[in-house]
């Protein structure tokens, strides 16, 4: 079986300015991965290029053994790859269950549904007839998974999910994605500021620094070394 996603020497960026600096990464089916560093050391633009939202200056993305980098976002997405930005972007004059229905995608039997949303997610539940704007941080960032989930993604791209949410919001939304992955099998790229929560999430991590890979291994020999962790993001470990 090939690996879910893979770059191979990838450098990209915006225009003519390189961000990602030769990075070759590969993901295995049903494996998660944690990617972390400092602001501006290329997380975001990481998962934008795996998107297809960035200028690719050399290697190549596959997917699911298959070559993307030629393909626009929409077919991306189409392939099953989701995404649940940093900003949640929930439209905030529709409700929850038109902001689910809305991104809903036909599929096979057994893939997601509204009422299986909200089985993993049961505030939403409650809040289904609640416009978006009425939601709190951590309802929108239940809603953001949940609508990228309605286009049955195999591939699952996260950009800081647990920032701003109270403790308890954040332990919800942590159980939610252990579930997704014991469960559904699904393949997740997680990007994160808070290390160590990420770390404990994801038994694999990789570090950025100034668009290069400096880490790419276990998650758990930086979870009991601090100071190497605090030495390769360069900040105090989240």
């Amino acid at each position: 079986m090939p690996d879910c996603l893979t770059l191979r020497d990838v450098s990209a960026g915006y225009g003519e300015t390189v961000v990602l600096d030769g990075i070759s990464l590969a993901l295995e089916q049903g494996g998660t991965v944690s990617i972390l560093g400092r602001n501006g050391v290329g997380k975001t633009t990481l998962l934008a290029s795996v998107l297809g939202h960035t200028t690719l200056h050399a290697g190549e993305i596959a997917f699911a053994g298959r070559p993307i980098s030629g393909l626009r976002a929409f077919r991306r997405a189409r392939l099953g790859i989701g995404y649940v930005p940093q900003e949640r972007e929930i439209f905030p004059s529709l409700d929850v269950a038109e902001n689910l229905t809305v991104a809903a995608r036909r599929s096979r039997q057994g893939g997601w549904t509204v009422e299986r949303v909200y089985a993993l997610f049961p505030r939403l539940a409650e809040r289904r007839h609640s416009m978006g704007n009425q939601l709190s941080g951590g309802e929108q960032q239940m809603l953001a998974v949940g609508r990228a989930l309605m286009l049955n993604p195999s591939l699952l791209l996260l950009d800081e999910p647990l920032e701003g949410l109270a403790p308890v919001m954040v332990d919800r939304l942590l159980d939610a994605l252990l579930r997704l992955r014991s469960e559904a099998g699904l393949t997740m790229l997680l990007v994160e500021q808070h290390a160590r929560l990420a770390l404990a999430f994801s038994p694999r991590a990789v570090i950025l620094d100034r668009g290069r890979i400096v880490y790419d291994g276990a998650s758990g020999p930086l979870l009991d070394d601090p100071q190497r962790l605090a030495s390769l993001i360069g900040v105090g470990g989240g």
